[in-house]
Formats: structure tokens, C-alpha cells, sequence
């Protein structure tokens, strides 16, 4: 599938704010079946300086810095994405062997699985998600089977409610109210695996949302979406698990950042000199073009 994507942030401020520090995690990363081109970054109004940073996981951040009087500010990213569907692994290691595989890696790269293994700020070890994951990550199951097994609960018995969390909800306070987005989906299942010894990262994206039948789809009410990717040993690598819809990522999912948790792929944040409260509103855009 190829696809146009068209992310537009529009961050604004009752009252001045200054020295305004932004960073922007919006570019795509190069990712395996993934090929980007014509990206573009319009920033309204011009920083005083830009300066891009890589890492220390995979992701793109593009450091802003605004020195003067703000009150506003409009950024769109857009590009075009060829998406080939993932091979699926037909066979991984036991949740056992892949322990002693994860461990046994001496790399300590982005794509390692040891950055994925510990809790994290916003990943932080549960012992009740560790108690209910239990039943799905039994020590001789496959990780990719335990791992289904595990989006495939959360999906049954989470409720998708927009609104009902934020961005600093924790995955405890999500699991306890077994209700949320995508956000809290992902972060619940990284918590529950990394208690077993499994790596696992937070993917920030795309999702291509196709309307219901006989309706239009609606330009710009797209979302950024989130998932789960899995370490399935040195063969099958890293596997995309999206458990707000119960499924292995395909080439409806778009990867643009992977981390430990949502702070380390956040797509806009930053500090301001200031009192005024920052409201940022977004329209996004995904449309297939074959």
C-alpha cells in the first residue's frame, strides 16, 4: 500500500510564552518494509535555530528553539509511505529460550533487545498486570503466541474510551480501570511482558481507518496510533502486536518512532518560559493512494 500521510499541531497560548524549547518526533524512521519519500516540515513561525537529534532509540527528534514572544505555533508534517506487509515468523523461541536469548545479546544498539527489558519512566514494574499476564506467557509457550494471547485479552476486556486518560495515565491506573486508548493498550502489554523477561517497545504511528460502508472518509480525522513490538529472538527480530484492534501489524500500520514507553517517541513536546497553559490541537490525515 502506498499512503500520503498529513499531521498538522496546532499549539497555542492564552498569554505569551518565551525561550520556548520544542521538540518534534514527526519524521518517520527508516523501518524494515517501509519507504518514504517527499517529506516535508512546515513550522509557522520559524524557530531561531533547529538542530536534529538520532537516538538513543529509533526515533527522529528535531529540536526547536524559540526564543521570542509565542503565542502560537503551527507545525505540518507530511509524506509518502509505501507500506509491504511484514513476514510473519512461523515459529519462535519459548519464552524460556528467548530469556537466555535476550540476555545472552551483547549490543546495546537501538534495535537490542536489552533497553526494552526494564521498567521505564512511564513503564514501571505492576505487579498485578504481572499476576493477570500470567495465564498468557506460561514458560513454554512461543512468544509470539503468548504474546497474541496477550492482545488478544486486552482487546476482550478493555474498553476503548477517548477521553478516559491522558498521556501521563500510567499503565496501573489503566489496568485498574480497564479502559482507555491505544496509549494505555500498549503500555499495559509492555508492562506485563518485560515482567516475564520479554523485550518489548512502544511504537508510535500511523493506522489507516477505513469508514463504515456508504460513508465517506472524513479528511483529517485521523489519529496517531500505537502499538506493541515484540523481541522474538536473533531470526525473527521485532514483531509489531497492536492490541487496541487484536492484530499483527500490516500495511495498515505506518512506524514512525520505537522506544521504551510513550516519553521517548512523544511527537511534540518541550518547556516554555511562562504561566499561560499550552493547548495543541491536531488533524491528521491518512489516504491510500492505490
Amino acid at each position: 500500500m502506498i499512503y500520503h500521510v498529513n499531521h498538522r499541531s496546532v499549539l497555542s497560548y492564552a498569554a505569551p510564552v518565551f525561550d520556548a524549547r520544542i521538540n518534534l518526533r514527526l519524521k518517520p524512521v527508516a523501518w524494515p518494509g517501509q519507504s518514504m519519500r517527499d517529506y516535508r516540515l512546515e513550522i509557522d513561525p520559524m524557530p531561531a535555530s533547529m538542530r536534529d537529534e538520532v537516538g538513543p532509540y529509533v526515533v527522529n527528534t528535531l529540536a526547536l528553539n524559540l526564543a521570542e514572544a509565542l503565542s502560537a505555533l503551527t507545525v505540518v508534517s507530511s509524506f509518502t509511505m509505501q507500506v509491504d506487509a511484514p513476514v510473519v515468523p512461523q515459529h519462535t523461541p519459548s519464552i524460556t529460550d528467548l530469556r537466555q536469548q535476550a540476555l545472552a545479546v551483547q549490543r546495546i544498539d537501538a534495535l537490542a533487545p536489552a533497553p526494552y527489558l526494564y521498567a521505564s519512566r512511564l513503564a514501571a514494574f505492576e505487579p498485578d498486570i504481572a499476576h493477570w499476564a500470567a495465564t498468557s506467557l506460561t514458560s513454554d509457550q512461543q512468544v509470539l503466541d503468548g504474546a497474541l494471547d496477550l492482545a488478544r485479552r486486552i482487546y476482550r476486556e478493555f474498553a476503548y474510551v477517548p477521553g478516559a486518560t491522558s498521556s501521563s495515565t500510567s499503565p496501573a491506573d489503566a489496568f485498574r480501570a480497564r479502559e482507555g486508548v491505544c496509549q494505555d493498550f500498549a503500555q499495559v502489554m509492555i508492562v506485563a511482558l518485560r515482567s516475564f523477561g520479554i523485550p518489548a517497545a512502544y511504537v508510535s504511528g500511523y493506522l489507516r481507518t477505513i469508514p463504515p460502508p456508504g460513508r465517506e472518509r472524513l479528511v483529517g480525522a485521523d489519529a496517531m496510533h500505537a502499538w506493541v513490538a515484540v523481541w522474538c529472538g536473533d531470526a525473527a527480530g521485532w514483531v509489531g502486536i497492536d492490541p487496541t484492534n487484536d492484530c499483527l501489524t500490516g500495511e495498515s500500520h505506518i512506524t514512525v518512532a520505537m522506544g521504551r514507553d510513550y516519553a521517548d517517541v512523544a511527537p511534540v513536546d518541550g518547556v516554555f518560559v511562562g504561566q499561560s497553559v499550552q493547548r495543541m490541537k491536531v488533524q491528521v490525515d491518512v489516504a491510500p493512494l492505490d
